[in-house]
């Protein structure tokens, strides 16, 4: 097995304070932005699994047919991901999250009139295919603005806007569900897509206009922070050492199948997690739609305390790998614990699941620190939405599987078992293959 060992600290070139503050302006201008547009594309994404709370019984579909509709999203993902991220790389960041946001949005908005299974498995794999270059599209742009050091806690804060969205979505759709039901002739499901999917529609012309492709053409910045931030990245690069740059070449590459393999078995589990953690909380007795969003945005404010403190810790500690496999058994361990009191107690159950959700996400935004170990250029781009692509299949798999054993056995808890135990085999992953980072000091 080829390691992945490569030069993870290095000595700024530039004073302290100077960086500090330009890296600080980036973040204010860039994070936040970004963060509110992953919070509308998980919003979007995710509440499917709360509408069938009640769409199911209105339509007459069973679990099974709504857990492939959940998951045939991941298979727009696998077809489209990679392509998207080569035309970021091509043509910015900019023209590619425009197209990105407003194609999710309209297409969020006509999954209020689907009627038969067929046109919502049509509609969910259409939403995949537009949202397909968001995520990795953005690990790939963040790399533009800062170096390896910076990158998890940059991450860890963009990333914890899917926690942030459970917390405000659950309440949101919970609330549109109870107050919204029967006007203008709809049902309370079909406003919760109408009203979430138009701001994504108007964000994504807000991006045209906001977003910067690179440092470089950043005229919000002074010259001087231009420069200081240019310099640093160019040392940042130095002391990675060398990386591949071609695509092709990187799919020869163990390492590469070896965190495939690994983001795999962490989105089984989140991706079971996101479609049926509202099902988890109605089956242990809370059946109105509003509580059980407001359960679920408990539950998802810790997961987004979890993935920014691992991934400022992980900063701190200049320390990728044992950040990532513990937070994947932790999250292993939640849903193994939530399936055992499911039917014993519902709090510690609900406790469980909370536990689950924050080993689970607080496990994302620091794998992503791993590939940039070894790839760059156009392998970077590729690679990143390659790994995400392919390892979303899970999303796809996983509730398929999860709504099959509901329908056949009537419970959640076997599904549960199942996606735990492919959490385990993360940690386990992480642990045998995945080598500890050389550290070396690079100066100018």
């Amino acid at each position: 097995m080829a390691t992945l060992e490569v030069p993870q600290h290095a000595v700024p070139t530039a004073p302290a304070n100077a960086l500090d503050a330009a890296y600080s302006r980036i973040t204010w201008r860039i994070i936040p932005f970004i963060f509110a547009l992953w919070v509308l594309a998980w919003v979007d994404r995710v509440n499917v699994g709360f509408v069938k709370l009640t769409m199911l019984d209105e339509l007459g579909w069973s679990e099974a047919v709504y857990g492939l509709g959940a998951g045939i999203f991941f298979l727009g993902y696998f077809f489209f991901e990679v392509p998207s991220n080569l035309l970021l790389q091509r043509i910015g960041a900019k023209k590619t999250i425009m197209r990105i946001t407003i194609g999710w949005g309209i297409v969020c908005v006509a999954t209020m009139f689907v009627k038969t299974p067929a046109m919502f498995y049509f509609l969910r794999f259409l939403m995949g295919v537009f949202e397909a270059g968001f995520y990795p599209g953005i690990i790939l742009y963040l790399t533009y603005w800062y170096p390896s050091e910076r990158r998890a806690k940059a991450f860890g804060i963009f990333m914890s806007a899917s926690a942030i969205a459970g917390v405000i979505g659950g309440p949101l759709a919970g609330g549109i569900m109870n107050n919204m039901h029967g006007l203008n002739g709809w049902s309370g499901w079909q406003w919760v897509f109408l009203i979430e999917g138009i701001p994504s529609v108007l964000a994504g012309f807000v991006t045209w206009f906001y977003l910067t492709d690179r440092p470089e053409q950043a005229h919000w910045l002074t010259a001087e922070q231009r420069r200081l931030v240019h310099e640093d990245m160019a040392r940042d690069n130095r002391a990675l050492g060398h990386r591949e740059e071609s695509l092709i070449a990187s799919l020869k590459d163990r390492r590469m199948w070896l965190l495939i393999l690994i983001f795999f078995c962490i989105i089984a589990a989140n991706s079971s997690l996101t479609f049926f953690g509202p099902s988890v909380v109605k089956e242990v007795g809370f059946t109105n739609p509003a509580t059980v969003g407001w359960i679920m945005a408990a539950s998802y404010l810790c997961g987004a305390v979890g993935m920014i403190c691992n991934g400022l810790h992980s900063d701190r500690q200049q320390e990728s790998r044992l950040h990532c496999a513990f937070a994947a058994a932790l999250g292993a361990i939640g849903l193994a614990l939530t399936a055992l009191f499911m039917k014993q107690s519902p709090m510690i159950a609900l406790a469980a699941q909370t536990l689950a959700i924050v080993g689970t996400m607080s496990a994302i935004p620091v794998f992503w620190q791993l590939p940039g170990r070894f790839l760059a250029g156009a392998a970077a781009a590729g690679g990143v939405a390659l790994i995400n692509s392919i390892a979303n299949l899970a999303g796809f798999g996983a509730p398929s599987m999860m709504g099959a054993i509901k329908t056949s056995t009537g419970l959640l808890s076997p599904g549960l078992y199942i996606v735990a135990a492919v959490e385990v085999c993360a940690a386990i992953l992480i642990i045998a293959f995945v080598p500890r980072f050389a550290k070396k000091a690079v100066t100018r």
